[in-house]
């Protein structure tokens, strides 16, 4: 399972809190050995960073050790680690592109070093935006030109000088500093979170900038209710088409959007807002770009990386980190505080974590649940350990950072504490929820949805261990594939979506379907909730960046704002209906919550219903059937209010339901519960009760 750790017996290593986890999931018990090894290796770790790092502080602020730095009289210190190197150099427009002028010192442990003096002056040797590059001599006699791993800035080439990026020596004056303004807000009880790409949030045919976003997207996210934004494709990648995840330059915030003093008045804005910043961390794999990436950055195969196949992932094309390199661990862990320290992002949205779990990547295996999958050989002890290292850097000098793990596999323990021999995230994206939702609308007609299945589906994750639930993501909206309004409507959402147009079967079908799952999602399928930017209000185009396959067009790269703000139009609706499910969400809390108690799932009738926070949400997914003086058992007892209507005419809805009638529990039990409560719930429509 591999690493050079601890020779202690694993069950002589003490886990603090290892007994609660296994109370709350005996089915452990037989794995407990594993967990302790597991533990052990990453005490292992950080008593090794404490030893050989000058602690854990120093050693996730490589990012103020590599790379370029100023002193305060204007001296330049350069250092790289390249253990494979046989000699470095510095080149650039300071030197007029001489190769050898600028020579590093070889220092221990594979680390180079330069001093450039200031000029005659006392002004910087490099000015502000110039370009550099570090010479590589390899061991073969080749000189080879890099970006430095730790450049903070890097912009694509003018078109005619070619498409390797070129990295500019970033130490603006301090009049051009962006000063951040505003704290950190509090931490969310229950996340809604907007997953966002600053690209394409602008409806203009080209690449949306930090500007464009902090002026016009923010305040849309906010009046929808979000409280938390997840930014995509900030760290730097060549290839814009890769949706940011073929990562060139890790320590880079994309220029093409604009400059890092942009990207820090965005986050200063949002945070004034009072919405926390997730950042979409890709460290599960790295481009293979070798001349403007980090691959071969010493002229050898490894370097960042493992050798040979264990190094390349064979469906991402891109390299695999070597997460036991000590030089990579401070590399990666000095990433994540680079950009809670540099930018104040919040936290992390992890991509690509079943990959770092296991051998296989998660290539080609389909996860049972059986839990000798989660503590077997297949287990790579080295990505798990880096996991446990990341999530204890983000919370240790974050209390209130939150972390949430892209991951199919259902790793048990990934969202408890490292405390308990557990991975130590705080939500894990419920990957098996959109998947259900497109399968369905894919593949079976309305009248065949098995409501229990839906269910099934929503409430299955693993207790204690917090779920963003979302309908559908990036992933969904790409080209490819289809978005839920795309599925629903597609035949007719550019004929019969102006609200002066004949009802349609369709599109009425379309609007009713698409605010029933949205809102199920949001109020059984997790403690969070997440949207990608667009589909709130239904956005009638899939996503496709400029590429050769089609002819370099930004026409599906972008956002049509103007369709929801159309007031003739029914994209409207759908809008309403998402904010309206945030507003509440927000009076209410039921993300907060503890788990939703399904007390009813009729097949015939499809209606469900279920509590949570001291509501009552019923559902009635027919698409016929209207019920009047509809019986439920409720534990909740009084007068209540219809809180939220679907079928409200400013959602798009019939008015069939009048909300100002208020309804009354009777004190007979019914389903197992104390009480019952009769409704009027029509065809394709939610209503939501709360107590008066």
């Amino acid at each position: 399972m591999g690493g050079k750790y601890s020779s202690l017996d694993p069950m002589e290593i003490e886990v603090p809190e290892i007994d609660k986890l296994l109370a709350r999931d005996p089915y452990l018990k037989p794995f407990e050995k594993e967990i302790r090894r597991r533990y052990g290796c990453f005490k292992d770790l950080l008593e090794t960073i404490d030893e050989n790092g000058c602690g854990l502080d120093s050693f996730t602020q490589g990012y103020k050790y590599y790379g370029l730095h100023v002193q305060p009289d204007n001296t330049i210190v350069a250092r790289e680690w390249a253990p494979g190197a046989v000699q470095l150099f510095l080149t650039g427009d300071f030197n007029g592109w001489n190769r050898d002028s600028h020579r590093y010192k070889k220092l221990e442990f594979g680390k180079w070093e330069l001093v450039i003096p200031p000029k005659p002056d006392g002004s910087c040797a490099i000015p502000h935006l110039s370009e550099v590059k570090v010479v590589v001599e390899t061991q073969s006699g080749t000189k080879e030109d890099r970006l430095s791993p730790y450049a903070t800035y890097v912009v694509e080439p003018p078109k005619d000088q070619g498409t390797i990026y070129k990295q500019k020596f970033w130490n603006p004056p301090n009049s051009e500093k962006y000063e951040f303004r505003h704290s950190r807000p509090a931490k969310p009880k229950g996340l809604r979170i907007y997953e966002c790409h600053v690209g394409i949030a602008t409806s203009e045919l080209k690449v949306g900038s930090y500007d464009n976003f902090t002026d016009n997207i923010l305040p849309r996210i906010v009046k929808q209710g979000y409280n938390t934004i997840q930014l995509m494709a900030i760290m730097e990648h060549a290839y814009y088409a890769s949706f940011g995840y073929q990562v060139t330059s890790f320590y880079a915030a994309s220029s093409r959007y604009g400059t890092p003093e942009q990207l820090k008045r965005l986050i200063d804005r949002a945070h004034e807002l009072g919405l926390t910043v997730l950042l979409d961390l890709v460290h599960s794999h790295a481009s293979k770009n070798v001349l403007d990436g980090l691959n071969q950055f010493d002229g050898t195969d490894s370097c960042f990386f493992h050798a040979g196949a264990r190094g390349e992932h064979s469906l991402w094309d891109s390299r695999l980190f070597n997460y036991q390199e000590f030089e990579v661990m401070r590399f990666l862990l000095s990433n994540i505080r680079w950009y809670m320290e540099e930018y104040k992002f919040d936290g992390f949205r992890f991509d690509g974590v079943t990959s770092m779990l296991y051998h296989s990547r998660g290539i080609g295996q389909g996860f049972s649940g059986n839990y000798e999958e989660y503590f077997g050989l297949n287990v790579d002890t080295e990505g798990l350990v880096y996991l446990m290292l990341a999530n204890h850097v983000a919370h240790h000098f974050n209390p209130d950072g939150i972390t949430i793990a892209e991951d199919v596999s259902g790793m048990p323990g990934t969202c408890r504490p490292i405390s308990e021999g557990c991975l130590g995230f705080d939500y894990r994206l419920a990957m098996a929820v959109p998947d259900k939702w497109i399968k369905l609308l894919k593949h079976y007609s309305d009248d065949d949805w098995n409501v229990g299945n839906i269910v099934h589906t929503l409430t299955n994750r693993r207790w204690m261990e917090p779920s963003v639930a979302y309908a559908e993501s990036h992933d969904q909206a790409l080209v490819g594939d289809k978005t839920i309004a795309f599925w629903l409507m597609d035949k007719e959402m550019y004929t019969h979506m102006s609200t002066l147009s004949p009802s349609s079967p369709v599109v009425e079908r379309g609007l009713a379907l698409h605010k029933l799952i949205r809102f199920i999602t949001h109020a059984l399928g997790g403690e969070a909730y997440l949207n990608f930017m667009g589909n709130e209000f239904g956005h009638p185009e899939w996503l496709d960046f400029p590429r050769a396959g089609n002819n370099n067009s930004y026409h599906y790269a972008r956002r049509q704002w103007q369709l929801v703000d159309d007031e003739l139009l029914k994209y409207k609706f759908l809008n309403n209906w998402d904010a309206a499910m945030n507003h509440a969400e927000e009076k209410y809390g039921w993300l907060s919550a503890p788990p939703a108690y399904v007390s009813w799932k009729h097949e015939d009738d499809k209606v469900i219903a279920f509590e949570r926070a001291g509501l009552l949400f019923v559902f009635n997914f027919h698409p016929t059937k209207s019920f009047a003086d509809y019986k439920l058992g409720f534990e909740g007892e009084g007068e209540f209010r219809i809180a939220l209507c679907s079928d409200d005419k400013e959602f798009g809805g019939h008015s069939r339901i009048d909300t100002s009638i208020h309804n009354f529990t009777k004190p007979e039990s019914f389903c197992g519960r104390r009480n019952s409560i009769q409704v009027y719930i029509p065809s394709r429509t939610v209503i939501m009760l709360a107590k008066v």
